[in-house]
């Protein structure tokens, strides 16, 4: 499902840093499909290419990207509920598994309300390998921090359309890998981050 065309123009960014909050109530109105493709494009969308290889809005060591974005829909203007995978390249939504997982993801959040209140939680996953076979070990510590890098530019850009969010470490991760459709191995759920409406 092809996602409306991103937007490049809006709040200025030393304001959006000055608003930045985590926010774990909200409305019951809906994200709209502009929102939600605003949203992901800010998360992994790509922004160029260097070497014949896309950029995305995120830093990366070594520019290997290794993660991949889920979304849990549970509340947007004219997309059914289920869980989508985010096609970074050709800024699109595949859906992986229809339904209300509202249930499911609290549960697998340990019970936090905020994650089936929201109308989208951002499922964070990883493909180790894409940055360990240059980086070994260390690897794994760039996988993590560019899990933070991601998560501020989805704070940044809820912040700068009007929106609450916060990000979430704390969650059974062999649940929500189930819930996505990964091994827990080679590619696991690492970040979680619910957006929705004030």
């Amino acid at each position: 499902m092809e996602l409306p065309e991103p937007e490049y123009r809006g709040m200025p960014f030393e304001e959006a840093i000055e608003k930045r909050r985590s926010v774990r109530n909200y409305s019951k109105n809906p994200l709209t499909m502009p929102q939600l493709s605003q949203l992901l494009f800010s998360a992994q969308g790509t922004t160029g290419k260097t070497y014949d290889k896309p950029l995305r809005t995120a830093p990366s060591a070594g520019a290997l990207y290794p993660f991949e974005i889920y979304v849990i829909v549970n509340n947007v203007e004219g997309l059914e509920q289920g869980i989508y995978h985010y096609g970074i390249l050709n800024h699109a939504l595949e859906l992986v598994q229809d339904g209300d997982f509202r249930k499911e993801i609290t549960s697998a959040g340990l019970k936090q309300e905020m994650l089936g209140d929201s109308d989208a939680v951002f499922v964070l996953s990883a493909i180790f390998d894409r940055t360990r076979h240059k980086y070994g070990e260390r690897g794994f510590r760039y996988v993590y921090m560019e899990a933070g890098h991601i998560s501020q530019n989805i704070y940044l850009q809820a912040v700068s359309l009007g929106l609450g969010s916060v990000s979430v470490g704390a969650f059974l991760d062999d649940k929500v890998n189930r819930l996505i459709g990964v091994d827990g191995q080679k590619e696991a759920a690492v970040y979680l981050h619910a957006v929705g409406t004030l």
